[in-house]
């Protein structure tokens, strides 16, 4: 058992439903097995598209299960029901809207829709919050991306020291950038 949980939530009316197999929230636990080298456990989550039960989920993860990290996936589109950055927005305590700037940057080179995505990123309660585009290769896209910059922002939030394996992806923290732990 690790004290570092992460939480990851697929957000989809269907994949909840049992209409299709959830191959978002899975792609996104691969890609963090693949750059993470501690020990670390996977708090998921599918649930509807419905604002109420996304703000519900992200502050369980947060307050209740300690997650340092949130990673969504789904609802960012500019559908009716695409509300989970509202979601977001509406738990947090400060928002991070470089996230989103950086994948949409990034994924623009893939495809011309990528400016319907509305990704966001915020801090709540010591967890950082990441909502990614719903298609498995998109979210290795901007986790590719955004992912270096992750590990420092949890540490200064005060959230665990999260060990990359640096022949995946390289963690930007400045030189003399202290370990830190936060007890659970």
């Amino acid at each position: 058992m690790t004290d570092i949980h992460i939480g990851i939530v697929t957000a989809s009316d269907r994949a909840s439903a049992g209409v299709y197999e959830d191959l978002s929230g899975q792609a996104i636990i691969a890609t963090l097995k693949d750059y993470l080298a501690c020990e670390w456990e996977p708090v998921y989550r599918l649930i509807p598209d419905d604002q109420p039960m996304v703000e519900r989920t992200l502050m369980e993860l947060a307050d209740e299960e300690r997650c340092c990290l949130i990673v969504t996936t789904g609802g960012t589109g500019p559908a009716p029901r695409d509300l989970v950055p509202e979601a977001t927005e509406a738990v947090c305590d400060k928002m991070m809207p470089g996230f989103g700037e950086l994948m949409r940057q990034v994924s623009l080179q893939y495809v011309p829709t990528a400016i319907l995505s509305r990704q966001t990123a915020g801090i709540r309660n010591g967890a950082l919050i990441v909502n990614l585009p719903g298609k498995p290769k998109s979210i290795r896209e901007c986790l590719d991306a955004v992912f270096p910059a992750i590990p420092y922002c949890i540490d200064l939030i005060g959230g665990p020291y999260l060990e990359v394996r640096e022949e995946v992806i390289r963690a930007f923290r400045p030189k003399g950038a202290q370990k830190n732990t936060r007890e659970s």
